[in-house]
């Protein structure tokens, strides 16, 4: 039953001094928290943590998808991150899928090998503990939980044993087979069943010990070559040995006195940025959480947005993006007067609105260093193709690329799709000559659930005094555009009252309601880890100076937040 999983059960907010964690899966959060005992830091914690999650969510995440993160650096305050996505094969060109048979209208189908672009997750890992580890543990030790728990199992939880299911479905519905290594006698696992993948151990042992040429170079590499040429693909060699991740200088916005971070493009963190900049034109502390007046705006702010989001978000490396111009407080305020509280937009430009999964962790070390970061296949498996005894499926994110000739996400060979996946940080709004200081490490998965997930949840703490906790707890609203009908579908969560959904149907959306059970996965899962209790308006500026930290897991998860 779809409607078996309810949150009867109460959270505190997980409070700590010396380091926390927060994850999709307690097993994952555990071999974090180890790392930081032991006298890594968030970033070593933050890759221990990755690859635990691919052991134990293989239908989110694995070292056959992309990774991005975001580090704060406590001794300097600079914030530096990490772009780990991956790109097409070189061979895979526009004219190539149109030799194919395929068009804008009728692009391969998502679980295609076509759709396999270069996993970027590994040299991700590799790069995070170089360039911001504490370099008192090796790669090897810092991977050293995951190898032990792929190897020993460990009984599968609840929510992932049901998107599992669910994505093995998905595949044999769509005539694909997932690889043997991520099945029990051919089937998915059920929850409290223990699943071992000495295979992916053996893939983690040989990245420890080698780094990135373990991947990237000889028996990985060429079983991934072997398996998507199986299919179809064209993925060479040289395609994976030419792959590195890129460092990159994050984005950001000031909403009421503080500053979120997001990675730039390819990465959708532009989205984020540019609907709390569109919001910051309404007094939304004066409306009631969840109201429809609430709702609305944050409906229309969404489509808003996306629409700019979509028009401009591509590879940098293929394109000119306007970026000073859409961040430009002037332009939000500019699109904001298009939004009428009293009735809908009857036409807003919009983007793709795909689904996907994917985990996001975040880690704040007895340092004050913290590390945002998320993993993903992008939609479950990705495409289900298991390269021999390696533990892992490879990615479809290929299947975000456009194939309209002009436009700025257009399939190219070698070219970066427009991605998901966006960890953030949020800072005070110190001024140049100021270090900022870091308030927290947060983030929502979901696909293009994350940024209005992103703006949810840190809204819910600035706007409405919430822990974090309570942030991730409190229903939501995903914004979706529907190709099929033409129209944006308004999904609303459970605990959302009725009253409002009809307001909202009077105003002109077409809403969704009541999102109950496991349908409630397209809300995404988040982590929030806060520095002081500064979203409490109880608490004068000066407390909020604190070294505690106070953390939250999205109880629409298997996960929790830990701490020491």
């Amino acid at each position: 039953m779809d409607n078996d999983l309810t949150f009867a059960s109460r959270r505190s907010p997980v409070v700590c001094l010396h380091g926390c964690v927060a994850s999709n899966q307690p097993l994952a959060s555990s071999i974090g928290l180890d790392i930081l005992k032991r006298g890594g830091n968030a970033a070593d914690a933050a890759v221990a943590i990755a690859a635990a999650l691919a052991i134990t969510e293989p239908c989110s995440t694995g070292p056959g998808g992309d990774a991005f993160c975001l580090f704060f650096n406590r001794n300097t305050g600079e914030i530096r991150g990490i772009n780990g996505s991956g790109r097409s094969p070189v061979a895979q060109t526009l004219d190539y899928l149109e030799g194919r048979g395929y068009a804008a209208e009728t692009p391969p189908p998502p679980f295609d090998a076509l759709n396999v672009t270069v996993p970027g997750a590994p040299a991700c890992w590799c790069d995070t503990v170089q360039l911001f580890g504490s370099h008192k543990l090796s790669l090897r030790e810092v991977l050293s939980g995951a190898v032990e728990l792929a190897e020993a199992g460990f009984p599968v939880a609840e929510v992932a044993a049901r998107h599992w299911a669910n994505w093995v479905a998905a595949l044999r519905s769509d005539g694909k087979e997932l690889g043997g290594d991520l099945l029990i006698d051919g089937q998915a696992p059920k929850c409290g069943q223990v699943f071992r993948n000495p295979s992916l151990a053996q893939t983690l042992r040989e990245l420890g010990k080698h780094g990135k040429p373990a991947f990237y170079q000889g028996r990985i590499a060429q079983a991934i070559v072997d398996i998507v040429d199986q299919n179809g693909g064209v993925m060479t060699l040289d395609d994976l040995g030419r792959h590195d991740s890129e460092v990159i200088t994050p984005m950001s916005t000031e909403y009421k006195g503080v500053r979120l971070w997001e990675p730039p493009p390819n990465s959708q963190g532009l989205a984020a940025l540019l609907l709390l900049n569109i919001l910051e034109n309404f007094p939304l502390k004066a409306a009631v959480h969840n109201s429809s007046d609430y709702i609305h705006v944050l409906v229309e702010a969404v489509r808003l947005a996306s629409s700019d989001a979509m028009s401009h978000l591509g590879d940098p490396d293929h394109a000119t993006i306007p970026l000073e111009t859409l961040l430009d407080k002037s332009y939000s305020h500019q699109r904001a007067q298009h939004i009428s509280m009293d009735r809908a937009m009857k036409e807003v430009e919009p983007g793709l609105t795909t689904g996907s999964d994917t985990v996001y962790f975040c880690v704040i070390d007895s340092d004050g260093n913290a590390c945002s970061f998320v993993n993903s296949n992008y939609m479950g498996f990705g495409s289900g193709l298991v390269p021999k005894d390696c533990g892992f499926s490879l990615q479809n994110r290929g299947a975000c690329f456009s194939l309209h000739r002009n436009h700025v996400n257009c399939v190219a060979g070698g070219k970066r799709p427009y991605h998901t996946i966006i960890p953030a940080l949020l800072t005070d709004s110190a001024t140049t000559s100021q270090k900022p200081r870091l308030l927290a490490a947060l983030g929502v998965m979901g696909g293009f659930m994350q940024p209005q997930g992103h703006v949810q949840v840190l809204l819910n703490m600035l706007e409405f005094g919430m822990n974090p906790q309570q942030a991730l707890d409190a229903p939501r609203v995903f914004v979706q555009y529907e190709h099929k009908t033409e129209e944006w579908l308004v999904n609303l969560e459970e605990g959302v009252d009725q009253e409002v959904a009809e307001e909202l149907r009077r105003r002109g959306h077409r809403v969704n309601w009541p999102i109950t059970g496991h349908k409630r996965s397209q809300f995404g899962r988040g982590q929030i880890i806060t520095v002081g209790d500064w979203w409490n308006p109880s608490v004068s500026q000066t407390d909020t100076q604190s070294r505690v930290l106070w953390a939250g897991s999205d109880p629409r998860g298997d996960g929790c937040a830990q701490g020491y």
